[in-house]
């Protein structure tokens, strides 16, 4: 007789930090957080003007989830460093 046993799915959530170029004001800001809101596995995002720097906590297991990220970052016409 065949058991089934259940897989639990395990979500690894990782905090990246990303130094950028071009996010000069706060109107900029809340571009990139739309832009990198909407990449699948993103799960919080941060952007702050003054700091030029973008705080993205997202799951390290979805599938190409960092270069998504860079590139919503640049549709903000924001340059991400690194």
């Amino acid at each position: 007789m065949l058991e089934k046993k259940a897989l639990r799915n395990y979500t690894f959530l990782m905090q990246k930090k990303i130094y950028v170029v071009g996010m000069d004001d706060d109107a900029t800001a809340a571009k990139v957080d739309e832009a990198v809101k909407g990449v699948a596995g993103v799960t919080g995002v941060t952007s702050s003007a003054t700091k030029c720097q973008v705080l993205v906590d997202f799951d390290e297991g979805a599938a190409g989830v960092e270069d998504a990220i860079n590139a919503a970052i640049a549709s903000a016409g924001v340059t991400a460093l690194g």
